[in-house]
């Protein structure tokens, strides 16, 4: 087996109930993760403002 062409240094950080933080390589800043819509609805979140959740970005990177 060959070794590892690349490893992602990714920290997460909760910031409360279904906020997060994600600090991603070659990307300024902390990437905001929260829910919306009907996620938000299926786990009966009541956040402060809807922000985009991990599942967009993993359908978002699928399709890219």
């Amino acid at each position: 087996m060959s070794d590892a062409v690349y490893t992602a240094d990714i920290r997460i950080d909760r910031i409360k109930g279904p906020y997060r933080h994600a600090w991603l390589p070659a990307h300024e800043g902390p990437v905001e993760f929260g829910v919306h819509g009907a996620i938000k609805e299926h786990y009966g979140a009541d956040p402060d403002r809807e922000i985009t959740t991990t599942l967009d970005y993993v359908m978002a990177s699928t399709g890219g």
